[in-house]
């Protein structure tokens, strides 16, 4: 009997583009580095470099991520086993929006993510996974077919917003409320516009829409109008169609936009062509 010469793979950890296993890991992770308040004594030596790495990510994402079509960021647990009812949603959502022509991006994760990721590639569709160094490694999971590793948690969530033309929320943790009540936050101050905010998994969700209606509007630290920055359904293809909507209704309000801001440089330019100069008229003698 031979022995095998591989070598077991053991644990791994993704640090940008370097890659961790076994004793190499370390017990802290660079968010950990960069928000821990107690080693103020090395800021003035490391926190110079860590703007260069944490510039280097942004670079990194705009780049990749720059020529990919429109897509729509996915967010759910990563504990949700895939029989779930969650995980199957997850699944027929990330088919019918690579079908429909948009990209799907999620954390890169298990779970929910990579249920969406799994409906998109086998859709044909692009699935992009953008994952996170966590002390809990991860992973990418094997649907991911373009993936980025971040050190930095907001670095990653600026690249789930800008290249996103929707949020389609479902049942998840304490990331995925941080990523919905993130979205809701940008439409509801103007920084982003017609931005499709979609909860699914209403029976998950219902006692949190309770309290929002029931309590934060009620009590007015929200805005009736606010509840209705949320489109909830267990439909796909009304999720689907939700977002495809709001997107022709940003196109014909930009389109708007560009006819009038034409219009205004043609009148202008007319203007000043009709006014009279200075040279104009007869001279007396």
């Amino acid at each position: 009997m031979t022995q095998s010469n591989r070598r077991e793979r053991g644990r791994e950890r993704h640090r940008g583009a370097v890659t961790l296993r076994r004793q190499s890991i370390t017990g802290s992770t660079a968010d950990q580095s960069l928000l821990d308040s107690r080693a103020r004594a090395d800021w003035k030596t490391k926190d110079a470099w860590r703007a260069l790495r944490i510039l280097s990510e942004f670079v990194e994402g705009f780049d990749t991520l720059a020529d990919l079509p429109p897509a729509v960021s996915v967010f759910g647990s990563a504990r949700s086993k895939p029989d779930s009812p969650e995980c199957q949603l997850a699944e027929a959502l990330g088919a019918a929006l690579a079908r429909a022509g948009y990209a799907v991006i999620t954390g890169g994760g298990p779970g929910v993510m990579e249920a969406a990721n799994r409906g998109a590639s086998e859709a044909g569709g692009h699935s992009v996974g953008l994952g996170i160094e966590l002390p809990f490694e991860q992973g990418i999971n094997e649907w991911v077919d373009l993936a980025i590793d971040f050190r930095y948690f907001f670095a990653r969530k600026t690249m789930f917003v800008k290249y996103a033309q929707a949020f389609v929320v479902l049942p998840g943790g304490f990331g995925t409320m941080d990523e919905l009540f993130e979205a809701l936050t940008l439409v509801q101050t103007g920084k982003v516009t017609r931005f499709p905010v979609v909860l699914m998994g209403t029976d998950y969700w219902q006692g949190l829409l309770d309290w929002l209606r029931d309590t934060m509007a009620a009590e007015g630290k929200i805005g009736p109008v606010d509840l209705e920055l949320i489109c909830v359904t267990d439909d796909v293809a009304a999720a689907v169609r939700h977002i495809v909507e709001a997107e022709a209704a940003l196109n014909v309000e930009q389109e708007a936009v560009r006819e009038e801001a034409v219009a205004r440089t043609a009148a202008a330019q007319q203007a000043a062509a009709d006014a009279p100069t200075a040279t104009d008229g007869s001279a007396g003698g």
